[in-house]
């Protein structure tokens, strides 16, 4: 009898508790990653049109290098090897997309070796570099090697009324140069002009030239929710507000916004660069802080700096006060007053 009481008393429901998050987006490090490959395929097929091989070179060396890299690396801390997550593959792509399109293959390895093996695993691998793996191994070949990093092909520059000389320069290389030595511009920035900058006609590295394409790229990880448009629109409009200004009080040194949207690494910066999860702020506050401070470097690099471009340096500096920024912009804890309310009371 007492058996089958027993049988009959049925068991009580336990309820597992475990810590936050209680439920899962279903995105993960792999598939976040891979969205960003896709997003770079614009910008790579039209680094292939323009730049041919070495584009195609440039881009599958680094790949394969940054890979092997950590591989090793990974095998030497006597960890998993961490590969799977594809953020070695995107690091190897944004690399070569900052690279002249002819850079020696082992010069971009060399790169590839700051960027996985100093600026990424040195730190613990994924989630714990504080710098953009990508931008430190370009800043590290720019100061190693000067001239390979500045050696471009011919470029024709466009006027209103025709074809008037053949440039070796970036445009924005071209634009500083001669406004150092001349005191002028050098050329008119007219439609024309615009519309070349803007599909990607033009000197510089392989991946920034098309402006058109990285902003389908961007257009894509928006939609993806990959990024959100806090960082990008903070950091183009920044840099649109601050050349409009210098473009207003003095047009014959300064060129309009819409130059320094399109020419350089500003989109491959804003849109690919400055989002990087790990080194950029987590809250939108803390975004919004690094769009405008990454704008205003640029800015100021580009005008009064040594560098032509600004964007890697005023993205590195950017990354050194993510933990400032995310500590002033951090959201009060549910049930505490802030600092303030505390000591007034």
């Amino acid at each position: 009898m007492v058996e089958e009481q027993k049988a009959e008393t049925p068991e009580p429901v336990l309820n597992v508790v475990s810590t936050s998050p209680h439920a899962h987006s279903g995105a993960s490090v792999q598939r976040i990653m891979l969205d960003v490959v896709i997003a770079l395929m614009p910008a790579l097929a039209a680094a292939v049109w323009f730049f041919g091989w070495d584009a195609l070179r440039l881009t599958l060396s680094c790949v394969i290098a940054c890979v092997a890299i950590e591989a090793l690396c990974r095998k030497a801390m006597g960890r998993d090897l961490g590969i799977g997550d594809l953020s070695a593959v995107v690091t190897g792509i944004l690399l070569a997309f900052n690279l002249p399109p002819a850079l020696p293959t082992w010069m971009a390895v060399v790169g590839c070796v700051f960027a996985v093996a100093i600026a990424k695993q040195l730190f613990g691998g994924i989630g714990y570099n504080p710098f953009n793996p990508a931008l430190i191994g370009r800043v590290a070949l720019l100061i190693s090697f000067p001239v390979a990093m500045t050696k471009w092909s011919e470029w024709t520059i466009p006027s209103p009324i025709g074809i008037d000389a053949l440039s070796t320069a970036t445009p924005l290389g071209l634009a500083k140069t001669n406004v150092m030595s001349a005191g002028t511009l050098p050329y008119h920035f007219d439609g024309g002009t615009m519309l070349q900058l803007l599909m990607g006609d033009q000197n510089g590295c392989i991946g920034e030239v098309s402006a058109l394409a990285l902003f389908i790229g961007g257009a894509y990880m928006l939609w993806r929710k990959v990024i959100s448009w806090h960082t990008p629109g903070c950091y183009l409009g920044t840099v649109a507000a601050f050349s409009c200004i210098l473009w207003i009080v003095n047009p014959e040194k300064n060129l309009p916004p819409h130059f320094h949207l399109l020419a350089g690494g500003l989109m491959l910066g804003a849109i690919f660069m400055a989002t990087d999860m790990v080194t950029s702020p987590v809250t939108r506050k803390g975004m919004m802080v690094f769009g405008v401070g990454c704008g205003v470097l640029t800015m100021v690099i580009r005008r009064w700096g040594g560098y032509p471009e600004g964007v890697s340096f005023a993205i590195l500096l950017m990354n050194s006060i993510t933990p400032l920024i995310n500590r002033a912009t951090a959201p009060r804890v549910f049930g505490h007053q802030r600092k303030n309310k505390e000591k007034a009371s």
